[in-house]
């Protein structure tokens, strides 16, 4: 069997046992290896070793900087800050600016809150500033869940865009910087732009009676936005600094590395957040369990992405796929965008999809001499695209809204799917600018 027909085996296969069995992605992951590896050839005494090695390369690097951003987010919205900064945007830009209001809310929220987190978090919002203003839900929300969702798929530290990082070897910072220019103009056209076509849908959100928000002892303004954009103003002007003054690389080399980046604004956090208002250590350090329990399947799925990825390096397939992708007469970021693309329409993970894809393109990243940052948010672009019926955030919104399946594709689809689309398209001017 030829070797690309063995490789869309194994991922036909992952495909069928996450999206038709319901198999455990990591389980899922796994087992697509050992198929893939035994069809590339590779010996039988040398796949447990592979398989290891996969996993442990990547989550190694990985694990902790995602870990810490997920107990970071979770103390942003236990806090308090996350509502904070939804009101005080929507305060400052006032009821006739809602929309322009809800779409900056989105991508500030979204940076440090991972996507289930802020979507459970904002919705009571958006239906409590439903209620109060009579405007239709659905265009409210789209926008700001659309903030949400670029910063999932594009913007470090989230898992996705932090394992891309790793497995095509760009650059934290410079990624988060890119994907910031590429999100404002993608944010515009899919947030407040498509939602006017939104406002004759109806919505029936059934959960209109538990949807006041109190603001009684939440955490002040400037406090909020400071700690929830630390690691972004961080890793940003290190980038920068290090872009205009290479010289100083070395010297902040500690400072600007992800790790440290993140525990230093989780240590600021902790202090900002909850002891200097009054709370208990304890109290500050609980929600950390918590966020812990919900990254650990994500992880998981960034584990089992590896184990994959290694079985392709070591079968020396993953230098062919390189060679034959870079011959076909596309631009590789299209070509990274394809496959992020399919792999989400069939499995509805954008995590999946990207970190999947990643594994994939990694040769093609490396060869083709395309900037490797750039990569990493035409994937995401891709694992953004087409959410559907076998995606929990389509029924997140179609329940929390009360909507129809037509309705549900007419806004929650199509909104990602331009979110894909228009990413992707500013990736490639963005590449043209700075090529």
């Amino acid at each position: 069997m030829g070797h690309l027909a063995s490789v869309l085996l194994a991922v036909g296969l992952l495909t069928a046992l996450i999206a038709w069995a319901k198999v455990q992605p990591l389980l899922a992951f796994v087992v697509a290896a050992l198929v893939a590896a035994l069809l590339l050839g590779v010996p039988p005494g040398q796949i447990p070793g592979a398989i290891e090695k996969g996993i442990g390369d990547l989550l190694g690097s990985l694990v902790v900087v995602i870990c810490l951003g997920a107990v970071f987010g979770k103390l942003i919205a236990d806090s308090g800050a996350a509502r904070r900064i939804a009101m005080a945007l929507i305060g400052v830009m006032g009821p006739s600016r809602l929309p322009v209001a809800l779409t900056v809310t989105g991508l500030v929220v979204g940076v440090p809150l991972y996507y289930n987190v802020g979507f459970v978090l904002l919705v009571p919002l958006i239906l409590s500033l439903v209620f109060q203003s009579g405007r239709p839900a659905v265009a409210l929300a789209v926008p700001l869940l659309a903030g949400l969702s670029i910063a999932h798929g594009f913007l470090p530290p989230h898992p996705a865009p932090t394992a891309l990082v790793s497995t095509v070897h760009a650059d934290m910072g410079t990624t988060l910087l890119y994907g910031l220019v590429v999100a404002i103009p993608t944010l515009i056209v899919a947030g407040p732009l498509f939602a006017t076509t939104l406002r004759r849908i109806r919505a029936a959100p059934p959960l209109f009676a538990n949807t006041a928000v109190a603001d009684g002892d939440l955490p002040g303004t400037f406090n909020s936005f400071a700690t929830a954009l630390l690691p972004v103003l961080l890793l940003g002007a290190g980038t920068l600094v290090t872009m205009a003054r290479p010289d100083l690389a070395p010297v902040l080399a500690f400072w600007t590395n992800p790790l440290t980046v993140m525990l230093l604004s989780y240590g600021v956090a902790a202090i900002t957040l909850g002891l200097a208002r009054g709370q208990r250590l304890p109290a500050v350090m609980a929600g950390a369990q918590d966020a812990m329990r919900e990254i650990a399947p994500i992880l998981l799925i960034i584990a089992g992405a590896g184990a994959l990825k290694q079985v392709l390096v070591v079968s020396g397939v993953s230098a062919e796929l390189g060679d034959m992708l870079g011959a076909l007469p596309v631009p590789p970021l299209v070509l990274g965008w394809s496959v992020a693309t399919v792999i989400r329409i069939c499995l509805g993970s954008a995590t999946v999809a990207g970190v999947t894809a990643g594994g994939i393109v990694a040769p093609l990243a490396q060869s083709s001499g395309v900037d490797a940052n750039l990569m990493v948010l035409a994937i995401g672009a891709g694992s953004l695209m087409c959410s559907h019926v076998n995606d929990s955030g389509f029924w997140m919104f179609k329940e929390y809204f009360g909507l129809s399946l037509a309705d549900t594709f007419r806004s929650w689809t199509l909104m990602e799917t331009l979110v894909g689309v228009f990413g992707l398209l500013f990736v490639l001017l963005l590449s043209l600018l700075i090529g």
